[in-house]
């Protein structure tokens, strides 16, 4: 089992019910873990807080 199996992931509540096109996104201490919904084992891109922070406030403007 990876490392990323036993986190607790989540979908914005705007995401749907269907899951198309959509994020998870699981919190750990110091990194922010982010998947595709649809590949839940395939890559997970890796962000410390400042930068998932930065980059949902750069979104959202």
């Amino acid at each position: 089992m990876s490392a990323t199996t036993a986190l607790k992931w989540f979908k914005s509540d705007y995401s749907g019910g269907d899951g198309d096109a959509c994020l998870e996104v699981a919190t750990g201490p110091d990194t922010v873990h982010v998947r595709d919904s649809k590949v839940q084992d395939g890559p997970v891109l890796d962000l410390a807080p400042a930068s998932w922070a930065a980059l949902t406030g750069w979104l959202a403007r």
